[in-house]
């Protein structure tokens, strides 16, 4: 099995989230696939960020829904880090992407850098929305797709197969064996996210998931010898 470790955000564990200095730490850590957010500014832009406001991330406050790209670049986003625009990503990096459309509107601005740059060899977009899903799906024939959830239960097979998503991605402190046999049963993929410490690494391994999403690039190492 090609047991895959997905770096959360790049390494927000040691690195500022969803900047350019925190995806290139992943490249260089060798984390297989490096997952980010995606956003619109108020003019239409992708932008990579996880939560819906700056606050958290940034010097700054409000809505990035509220503010033009101008405005998001003049935040500080973490150690003098800039908030990065997704075709900046793919050209600072080389690696895999998960891209996680964060609400529905991000994906038809999505699927046109898809189709401009032929990306659906390099990216898998993900969502906890079924809707951004089934739309990224229809603008873009043949991209990989991962369903994410945190609140879930056998459901959470039935939606993916409805949306045609192989892979899902599931808040670790909840799965259960059950749903592990549900999605296994189904031809589903299982990713395990956050997983950041021994004890649920050594669980993602007994229950013989896909790959786990991780803060901390030593889980791309432990990974290897953890039964």
């Amino acid at each position: 099995m090609n047991f895959l470790t997905i770096g959360h955000r790049g390494v927000m564990g040691v690195e500022p989230e969803n900047t350019l200095r925190s995806f290139v730490a992943a490249q260089h850590a060798g984390l297989d696939l490096i997952e980010l957010d995606l956003h619109l500014s108020k003019d239409g832009t992708l932008v990579v960020m996880h939560d819906a406001e700056v606050d958290r991330t940034t010097d700054g406050s409000g809505p990035i829904a509220e503010k033009t790209l101008a405005e998001l670049r003049a935040l500080d986003a973490g150690r003098g880090e800039r908030v990065p625009v997704f075709e900046e990503v793919l050209d600072a990096v080389s690696s895999p992407l998960q891209a996680e459309i964060k609400d529905v509107a991000a994906a038809k601005a999505l699927a046109e850098v898809m189709h401009r740059r032929d990306l659906v060899g390099r990216v898998e977009v993900s969502s906890f929305h079924d809707d951004a899903i089934a739309e990224i799906s229809r603008l873009v024939p043949g991209v990989r797709t991962a369903l994410v959830a945190s609140r879930y239960g056998t459901d959470v097979v039935d939606r993916a197969l409805a949306v045609g998503a192989p892979t899902l991605c599931l808040d670790i402190r909840r799965l259960t064996l059950e749903v592990v046999e549900r999605a296994r049963a189904s031809g589903l993929r299982i990713i395990g996210w956050v997983v950041n410490t021994q004890e649920h690494l050594r669980l993602v391994r007994a229950l013989e998931l896909d790959g786990a999403t991780t803060d901390y690039p030593e889980i791309k190492r432990t990974g290897r010898f953890t039964a």
